[in-house]
């Protein structure tokens, strides 16, 4: 099965892509990870890529497709795969049809604006070791101190209210529009997100086999 995730940021979709991989056996292809790749590698995208990336350009939507197409022809996506932060704009998608890349479901994972900023203010990280933390669904037994090696519990600049309201507003902007641009093409399905990432994901695989 050959699926695209959606969701704004915060809603939980690396965690749901991880769930679904392992449940029906397929990878997760992630744009930036298959970006690296390719440059590591050396492919055909991968060397534009990095013509872009070392003339200080950025990579166009047509070497993005094009390393995803790359990427997406490798033997372990022959069953199938999970798109995660690909498409990210129309642009993008039809860029995908046009390379004839076929997806069979298009998942949009739907989070209110209030929830996500209550669910990513809320994060706390350690200093000193990384561990996670949150304020209300994960606190420290001492406020600010992590339970783990007593460091100080940080947030991080993308988990800073104004970061994710920026995050928020490009969201809406630039990725939301493939909500409906799916749904014109019979593919959308849409799942409710939950506070608890299990309830996430029985819905979501629940989805996937109706």
């Amino acid at each position: 099965m050959n699926l695209i995730l959606l969701g704004a940021p915060g809603a939980g979709k690396g965690t749901q892509a991880e769930i679904v991989c392992d449940k029906l056996g397929i990878p997760t292809i992630s744009t930036g990870n298959a970006l690296r790749a390719a440059i590591k590698d050396g492919t055909e995208m991968g060397l534009k890529a990095k013509e872009a990336v070392d003339a200080g350009r950025l990579v166009s939507d047509e070497i993005v497709v094009g390393i995803v197409k790359e990427r997406l022809a490798q033997d372990d996506c022959k069953n199938g795969f999970i798109l995660d932060g690909m498409p990210r704009t129309v642009a993008q998608a039809h860029a995908l049809e046009d390379m004839g890349v076929n997806i069979d479901k298009v998942i949009d994972i739907e989070v209110s604006d209030e929830a996500i900023i209550a669910r990513l203010s809320g994060r706390r990280v350690c200093s000193a070791c990384g561990a996670s933390y949150h304020t209300e669904y994960k606190p420290s037994s001492v406020e600010g101190v992590c339970d783990r090696c007593n460091g100080a519990l940080i947030i991080r600049k993308d988990d800073e209210p104004a970061t994710v309201l920026e995050r928020l507003a490009t969201y809406h902007e630039q990725t939301e529009p493939l909500v409906e641009f799916y749904r014109e093409r019979g593919k959308l399905v849409v799942v409710e997100g939950q506070e608890k990432v299990e309830d996430t994901s029985a819905l979501l695989l629940a989805a996937l086999e109706a």
